[in-house]
């Protein structure tokens, strides 16, 4: 307990704001539980990158659709599709439901199983009128990871960077000195608070749908709250360090925000939290959301609720 609130006080980062709501929420159709648990796993202790593919020649195919299961354990979908329509592409697990927005050109997109490990129903949906979609190809997927932390290991639409990002080489940069998980994420938070500012134009306009570009965001030094979110997870994924993007709703406004949960040998998965100061970002201290460590603005976490976790 003494080594986590030592980390509560030493690593902290920004980002809280009205301006994240509607725009970036999707038509999700169930609450999907992002519990924190502790858990023994072995973390990875030297950068890897881990990639996430879409194979074709392996994917389950009905007409110009594509569902790639071949890499289920590494805990990735991978999906493609033409049509002249709008598509959906649904991932089911039990009880929680995620829909997500997918190209319509045939560009893959890969979508994290976040559910763990079960059975899962894949769902290609194309739009037919208004709000409405019907199914063009499914597939049904008996799912084993090959650990919990394989979700959040490697790239995604929502994370979205590979082995030749500058946001990695960035990462590389910042740690090469660093002897622990710990000293890199104090690295890579401290350069996203420095170097990124809050773009409050860009929360005035973004549609419904936007996916970050990490890369875009360290390149501009700008971005809203996913920005953030999405380019921590990069650098700390490409390090070999569990990372979630947790959307949900912070109180006692009901802002509709995102941010990070990353997982180390050290602390089990610790929650950061962010909060914008009138003038400049200015960091807050983290909270663990399973240990109510300390924290000016975040208190034991009971203010945080998790809703989406990618």
């Amino acid at each position: 307990m003494k080594k986590r609130r030592l980390l509560a006080l030493t690593l902290s980062v920004l980002l809280t704001f009205t301006a994240c709501s509607g725009a970036i929420e999707q038509s999700y159709t169930a609450y999907a539980d992002s519990q924190t648990v502790q858990v023994s796993a072995e973390t990875a202790s030297a950068p890897t990158i881990l990639e996430s593919v879409f194979d074709k020649g392996k994917a389950n195919a009905k007409g110009n659709a594509w569902i790639d299961v071949s890499h289920v354990s590494d805990g990735y979908v991978a999906v493609a599709a033409i049509s002249d329509k709008r598509l959906k592409f649904q991932v089911i697990c039990g009880e929680i439901k995620y829909n997500y927005d997918m190209k319509n050109d045939g560009t893959p997109s890969i979508f994290p199983l976040q559910s763990g490990n079960g059975e899962y129903k894949f769902r290609i949906m194309k739009n037919t009128s208004e709000k409405k979609y019907a199914e063009i190809h499914s597939v049904v997927c008996a799912v084993t990871l090959k650990d919990q932390f394989q979700p959040f290991l490697r790239p995604s639409a929502y994370v979205n960077y590979n082995k030749d990002s500058k946001c990695v080489a960035k990462a590389v940069e910042l740690t090469k000195s660093c002897k622990t998980d710990l000293e890199k994420i104090k690295a890579i938070y401290d350069f996203v608070c420095n170097t990124v500012k809050y773009d409050h134009q860009k929360a005035k306009t973004v549609q419904s749908g936007y996916l970050p570009t990490p890369d875009e965001t360290m390149t501009t030094g700008k971005g809203i709250c996913f920005d953030y979110a999405s380019l921590a997870a990069s650098m700390l994924r490409s390090q070999g360090i569990p990372t979630k993007v947790i959307f949900g709703y912070v109180s006692p406004n009901g802002l509709y925000h995102a941010w990070n949960m990353f997982y180390t040998k050290e602390s089990g998965w610790v929650t950061v939290s962010y909060q914008l100061n009138p003038q400049n970002w200015t960091r807050m201290d983290l909270t663990f959301s399973a240990n109510g460590a300390d924290g000016n603005f975040i208190g034991d976490g009971g203010n945080y609720k998790d809703v989406y976790m990618y």
